[in-house]
């Protein structure tokens, strides 16, 4: 099976990807609007079909992807019946199985943080996602979105601390850079509800904790109760439109050779190789600007902010970097040449020996 375990740093959610190896097909696990571009790169990359996004409740402190991957990649959108959602593909009651090639989940009713939280338990038992309702040494608050530290008490005894001591658990969020923990450890450890902790200790603890409310709670329930689909107070993230782009998982946009041979005088094509490569036998694309690596602190001097750029150096590594850079100094359009001037040439392109001016 296929594994990733991916973070939003602004809400430090998890989003897990889970795929079969040999069909392809897969699921993601509480996807991220912003991050919506970060998980279609990839899928894309991996090769993988998402069939489906599973919501583990409705949450509080960031806008689910579900709608905005249905719209992209045509996946379904799965939570549970009970969530009161609107918008789904799926209503899941306790017990239903979500299959993916020959793998699949079980969805596990476990309310408490909310009366929705489901927690979804891979097919061999040897992973579980339990959402906001059992955290890393701790748990998910019960205050609002009809919330129950009783109810959470039972789910968290009866449906998560029923599975074999060596599961692997992953929780919705981790606010210390935690990744994962196992059964065994949280009922030993765990200081809400491991060890001897009765029912009225946790319901004691939790009243007891006198949290604020989530900062995004105003936005991000309206749009979650509606399984993502933006609200007049959540913008569509804006996509370039300048060529037909790929937005790699490392986090760059990338062009193609042979659309930049149909185009090339449309951009500005920037080599990023020091003086001396770009002279040798393999050139760059006549009209270049050479702006070497060491050099692309110069880029707002000698570049036009207005018109796209493609940046370019031998293979594409160094110029993915250099895309990198020019994107952080405020530089809205431009991309990565991929392949860079080795598959400009392998394409029929011509490259010519150009000095530094």
């Amino acid at each position: 099976m296929i594994f990733r375990q991916l973070l939003d740093a602004r809400s430090w959610t998890y989003t897990y990807l889970l795929a079969d190896e040999e069909s392809r097909e897969a699921v993601l696990i509480d996807p991220v609007f912003e991050q919506a571009r970060r998980d279609c790169a990839l899928l894309d990359e991996l090769g993988l079909k998402l069939l489906c996004t599973l919501d583990t409740h409705v949450h509080a402190d960031h806008v689910t992807g579900a709608w905005l991957l249905r719209e992209k990649l045509g996946s379904k959108i799965a939570i549970m019946a009970v969530a009161g959602t609107t918008g789904a593909d799926r209503l899941l009651a306790d017990g239903d199985i979500i299959e993916f090639g020959k793998r699949s989940l079980e969805a596990r009713s476990t309310p408490g943080h909310t009366n929705g939280c489901g927690t979804f338990v891979l097919d061999d038992q040897s992973m579980a996602f339990t959402g906001d309702c059992l955290l890393i040494r701790g748990c998910g608050r019960t205050d609002f979105q009809q919330g129950s530290s009783k109810d959470m008490y039972k789910s968290i005894k009866e449906k998560i601390f029923t599975l074999p001591p060596s599961c692997e658990l992953y929780p919705g969020h981790d606010y210390s850079g935690r990744m994962m923990t196992t059964v065994a450890e949280e009922v030993e450890y765990n200081p809400r509800c491991g060890g001897e902790r009765s029912e009225s200790d946790f319901v004691g603890l939790m009243e007891a904790l006198g949290l604020p409310h989530p900062a995004q709670l105003a936005v991000a329930l309206p749009a979650n109760l509606q399984c993502g689909e933006p609200t007049d107070k959540k913008p569509m993230p804006v996509e370039p439109t300048w060529a037909p782009l790929r937005y790699s998982f490392a986090g760059i946009w990338q062009v193609g050779a042979q659309w930049l041979m149909e185009h090339s005088s449309e951009v500005q094509i920037v080599d990023v190789r020091p003086a001396e490569e770009i002279a040798g036998a393999l050139g760059t694309i006549e009209g270049a600007t050479l702006l070497a690596l060491d050099n692309i602190a110069q880029a707002s001097e000698r570049l036009d902010k207005q018109r796209p750029i493609v940046v370019i150096c031998r293979s594409g590594g160094r110029s993915a970097q250099a895309t990198a850079k020019l994107m952080k100094a405020g530089f809205a359009n431009v991309a990565n040449l991929q392949g860079g001037a080795l598959r400009w040439s392998a394409i029929g392109g011509q490259l010519v020996s150009q000095a530094a001016g």
